[in-house]
C-alpha cells in the first residue's frame, strides 16, 4: 500500500465525518461528549488542529517544531491550558466558520500529504514517523473522534473497510501500550483475527500463537481507541496475554489512559 492510498482513505474518512456534522444544528454542536470536558465543537476543534498542525509538519518541519514546543509547555499547565492553545479559537467561531475551519485544516493536509513519498518520515510529537503511518494515525483520530460525535448526537455511521488501517495500528501499537504505562512487553504473540466490515477476514500475528483475539474490526477498533471497554463488544480473547492487552490497549499516543468502564453493575 502506498501513501497516496492511505491518503484517499484518511479523505473519504473525513468526508463521512462531514456528512454528519454538517447537518446538526447549533444545539447538537454543545452536546457533550464522553472524552472528559468535550463538546461535539471541540471534538472538530482538536480535528481542526492537529490537521493543520499535520500540514505544516509536512511542510515546515522548523516551524511545526516551534508549534509543538508551544503545545508541550502549554501541557505543563495543565488539560485546561492545551485546551486553550488548542480548542479556543473554534470554540469562539459560529458553527459555519467552525466547519470552514476545519474543512481548511484538511484541505491543508490534503495538499501537504500529496507531495510524500512513502518512505518519507514526518516530526510529530514524538520520534517522527513514516509516512503512511503518520497518515494513518489521522485516520484513526478523524474515526475515533468521530465516533465520540456519532455517539453523542446518535448518529448511524456505517463501517467500511477502512477500519483495516486502524485495526493494524491497533495491533502495532500492542507494546506501546505496556512501555507507555511503564511496564514490560509480554513476549508471548498475539494472534488477531477480525472480520471485515466487507466480510474479508483480516489476520495479524502467528497462526501458532496460544494467545488469541477474536470479533469484528469494528469490536477491534473501538476497544483499542478506548470508545468501547471490552465487556462491551463481542470480542473474544484467549490467553491472559491477550486479555490483559484488550483490558488496556491504547493505539493513540498521549498519557495512559484506561477507556470508558464497562461490563455489568457492581
Amino acid at each position: 500500500m502506498h501513501v497516496s492510498d492511505i491518503l484517499a482513505d484518511l479523505l473519504a474518512e473525513q468526508a463521512s465525518l462531514d456528512e454528519i456534522v454538517a447537518g446538526l444544528d447549533p444545539e447538537q454542536w454543545e452536546l457533550a461528549t464522553a472524552s472528559p470536558r468535550w463538546s461535539v465543537t471541540d471534538q472538530i476543534a482538536h480535528l481542526s488542529y492537529f490537521d493543520r498542525a499535520a500540514a505544516i509538519a509536512i511542510e515546515d518541519p522548523d516551524r511545526f517544531r516551534t508549534e509543538r514546543d508551544r503545545l508541550l509547555a502549554a501541557a505543563g499547565g495543565g488539560n485546561e491550558a492545551v485546551d486553550e492553545l488548542t480548542l479556543s479559537d473554534v470554540r469562539a467561531q459560529s458553527v459555519g466558520d467552525r466547519l470552514t475551519t476545519w474543512r481548511s485544516g484538511r484541505a491543508a493536509l490534503e495538499q501537504a500529504a500529496a507531495g510524500l513519498a512513502d518512505d518519507a518520515r514526518v516530526p510529530w510529537y514524538g520520534p517522527p514517523m513514516g509516512a503512511k503511518s503518520f497518515l494513518t494515525a489521522r485516520l484513526m483520530e478523524c474515526w475515533a473522534h468521530g465516533q465520540d460525535i456519532v455517539d453523542a448526537v446518535h448518529a448511524e455511521r456505517l463501517p467500511t473497510d477502512r477500519l483495516r488501517h486502524i485495526a493494524q495500528l491497533g495491533c502495532i501499537t500492542r507494546g506501546w501500550t505496556y512501555i507507555n504505562r511503564g511496564e514490560v512487553v509480554p513476549e508471548d504473540d498475539v494472534r488477531v483475527d477480525l472480520l471485515g466490515p466487507s466480510g474479508a477476514m483480516w489476520s495479524w500475528g502467528s497462526e501458532d500463537a496460544t494467545n488469541r483475539v477474536s470479533g469484528t474490526a469494528l469490536d477491534f477498533c473501538l476497544v483499542t481507541t478506548q470508545r468501547r471497554h471490552v465487556a462491551d463488544t463481542d470480542l473474544a480473547a484467549v490467553g491472559r496475554h491477550a486479555t490483559d492487552w484488550l483490558s488496556k490497549a491504547q493505539a493513540f499516543a498521549g498519557p495512559p489512559t484506561n477507556g470508558p468502564a464497562g461490563g455489568p453493575p457492581d
